[in-house]
């Protein structure tokens, strides 16, 4: 039986953000608010978001400029104005204590709404973000990359279109890739990308107090192990996790292993 209850928008940080909600409040347990990747609307993650639907109050948020969320020509598609939309929903939605699970960008996002120390934030979880930022490496895929996909879901695509650019992806995953992917704003996605190299994500490390589970690719090339040492010395309290056979898009390479490296770190497994 699916976990989905519906779909709803609400006005947050002077924006609509729209938002997919599964499974329902659960007595003694947090909610937990999924926070997307550049260019992956809500609904690419909803078949996440129903195992999480099992056991959580489960959100999963719009990235401004993505899906069903406010995107325009004058939009603020900043790091900082993403984490102040993610603080302005759960307190609009009245979420008092919850958990974030950000996923590349959208760890990012988490991190930097965790910085300001809001409350309500219990556990913040950064699924393989870039490591990138000044003076640092550049992120190893390329704009080229997420804007030449873009263009043509604007013009049309199909599954077998997709499958050039996510080779390892299931029928479904490659047709609702299609599906969506022309929802992504290319400013939006430009803006985010180029804030992979000009933000400074290390930074925010230090003051983040909420529990943190840093989950790490152990075949993908965003996070070494240099990487990891070094977030070890800015946020002590960092847990840290690999999934095997997974590349940077861990839960369409190994969802089960996905689900298995949260462990009890939200309160409850997710994996059976």
């Amino acid at each position: 039986m699916s976990t989905f209850l519906y779909g709803g928008h609400v006005q947050a940080n002077g924006i609509r953000q729209h938002y997919l909600r599964y499974g329902g409040e659960q007595p003694g347990r947090d909610a937990v608010v999924i926070v997307p990747g550049i260019t992956s609307p809500a609904v690419t993650w909803g078949f996440v978001a129903e195992r999480f639907g099992a056991h959580f109050d489960t959100y999963v948020l719009d990235v401004r400029g993505r899906g069903l969320s406010e995107a325009s020509d004058s939009l603020d598609y900043s790091v900082d104005a993403q984490a102040a939309d993610l603080l302005a929903f759960v307190q609009a939605l009245g979420l008092n204590r919850y958990s974030v699970v950000g996923h590349s960008m959208g760890a990012r996002i988490g991190a930097r709404a965790a910085r300001s120390q809001p409350e309500g934030l219990q556990r913040l979880v950064m699924v393989d973000p870039p490591m990138s930022g000044p003076g640092r490496r550049a992120y190893p895929s390329k704009l080229p990359w997420y804007i030449d996909s873009i263009r043509m879901a604007q013009q049309g695509m199909t599954a077998a279109d997709m499958k050039e650019f996510c080779p390892s992806w299931t029928q479904q995953q490659l047709q609702l890739r299609a599906q969506w992917l022309h929802t992504c704003d290319e400013r939006a996605i430009r803006e985010s990308f180029d804030d992979f190299h000009r933000d400074d994500f290390h930074a925010d490390l230090p003051s983040i107090r909420a529990a943190t589970l840093l989950m790490v690719a152990e075949r993908g090339d965003v996070i070494q192990q240099v990487d990891i040492q070094e977030l070890q010395t800015l946020l002590s309290n960092l847990e840290v996790v690999h999934v095997p056979d997974a590349g940077h898009m861990i839960p369409w390479d190994n969802e089960e292993g996905f689900y298995k490296a949260f462990g009890h770190f939200l309160g409850a497994p997710v994996h059976p």
